[in-house]
């Protein structure tokens, strides 16, 4: 064999091993969440609860938006706790699992009630 044909075949084991790599890579699962306040009035301390995690916001006006992107560790229920006019509400939402991903909407609504919109891949 020349020294060439190495060379050649060398280059052709790199170049396969790095595409086999590349196919292979490992894929992000992610979450992108959204909050809206329809309750109609401020809300303060909100945070949403996830599995082995958590994210929210100092305070929320009356029909504003806040997007947060999470990453799902874990398996179990989702929970919206924050205050209202002084009062700490906390709402219960839905199970997801871990490697699941999409989007989730949660709109927080009056009388201390909220409604989950997950629009998630299928549990893995």
């Amino acid at each position: 064999m020349t020294n060439q044909t190495r060379i050649a075949r060398v280059r052709r084991i790199a170049f396969c091993t790095l595409a086999l790599l590349t196919a292979t890579a490992c894929h992000s699962y992610h979450v992108d969440a959204t909050i809206e306040n329809r309750t109609g009035a401020p809300i303060q301390l909100l945070e949403v609860d996830y599995p082995s995690a958590s994210f929210g916001a100092d305070s929320l006006a009356a029909g504003q938006v806040f997007r947060y992107r999470i990453q799902l560790r874990g398996s179990g229920p989702l929970k919206v706790q924050f205050n209202a006019g002084g009062h700490q509400v906390q709402v219960d939402g839905p199970s997801v699992v871990e490697r699941q991903e999409g989007a989730l909407e949660i709109v927080l609504l009056p009388g201390g009630k909220a409604e989950f919109h997950p629009h998630l891949s299928p549990a893995q």
